[in-house]
């Protein structure tokens, strides 16, 4: 009676066993293809980030030109403005050789008084918005070199990309695979728990190591009792503190000389 006992026993404790050596085998899979899709994942988010700033450049670029044009319309304005004052200032000091009062003479030199004001004016504004040209043109100078090496950086970043996703699309659909192949060996209400706990986990991991006397999740401390049996394999044991299922190095070991 005794020697069946202990025979169940020992059938539990390997049948515990061999589905921590599943779960802890279905992790690794698992965490391999969280890899991929971190790296996948992190160089989309990078070429879209370089495909925003050179469509940022090349706006800026196309504004900065678009007010240059019309700087350059401004100054032709001033220029005109400048030739129509000079053609009225001619003809008020022709019309000066023949007034006939000093009112008239008064009038006529206060109108070319004003039209040579309005002539350095109109050089003063001609002056600051070739100033402000030349800012434009040495603004589009370094947005076109950064525009050039963000292009070129793109071209990098999705050659890459490219390359990384051709390389790993096999592995990443052999490893879906082999994980589904794996989930056939864990009864559902530990798949379960399993896919909910990797869900709630930050770092995607449901089981864990001890290292150290604690959680290889949280980092928590796991109490010796606990680590105890854990060692057994006669029962799951999860993190009283996050709730990840927990595996001795043994467990470990066997998965790793098992690939």
């Amino acid at each position: 009676m005794s020697d069946k006992k202990e025979q169940k026993q020992d059938e539990r404790a390997v049948s515990v066993e061999q589905k921590l050596i599943a779960l802890y085998t279905l992790q690794q899979i698992d965490s391999q293809i969280d890899k991929i899709r971190i790296i996948r994942g992190e160089l989309p988010l990078e070429v879209r980030d370089l495909e925003d700033e050179v469509v940022g450049l090349e706006t800026r670029i196309s504004k900065y030109k678009e007010e240059i044009e019309n700087l350059n319309k401004f100054i032709e304005e001033k220029d005109n403005a400048i030739k129509e004052s000079k053609a009225l200032i001619k003809r008020y000091e022709e019309q000066l050789m023949n007034v006939r009062n000093n009112r008239e003479y008064d009038a006529l030199s206060k109108e070319v008084e004003f039209q040579n004001l309005e002539i350095e004016l109109a050089e003063k504004r001609k002056r600051e918005a070739k100033e402000k040209i030349e800012q434009l043109k040495a603004a589009i100078e370094d947005a076109e070199a950064k525009l050039e090496e963000r292009r070129k950086d793109l071209e990098a970043k999705k050659e890459e990309l490219d390359d990384i996703v051709a390389e790993t699309e096999k592995e990443e659909q052999e490893l879906l695979k082999k994980s589904k192949e794996n989930e056939k060996y864990i009864e559902e209400r530990l798949l379960t728990a399993y896919k909910r706990i990797r869900k709630n986990a930050r770092n995607g991991l449901a089981v864990v190591q001890i290292e150290r006397d604690a959680c290889g999740g949280c980092f928590s401390k796991i109490p010796p009792q606990h680590q105890m049996d854990i060692k057994l394999h006669k029962k799951i044991i999860v993190c009283e503190y996050c709730g990840r299922i927990l595996v001795d190095n043994a467990i470990a070991e066997k998965v790793a000389n098992a690939k």
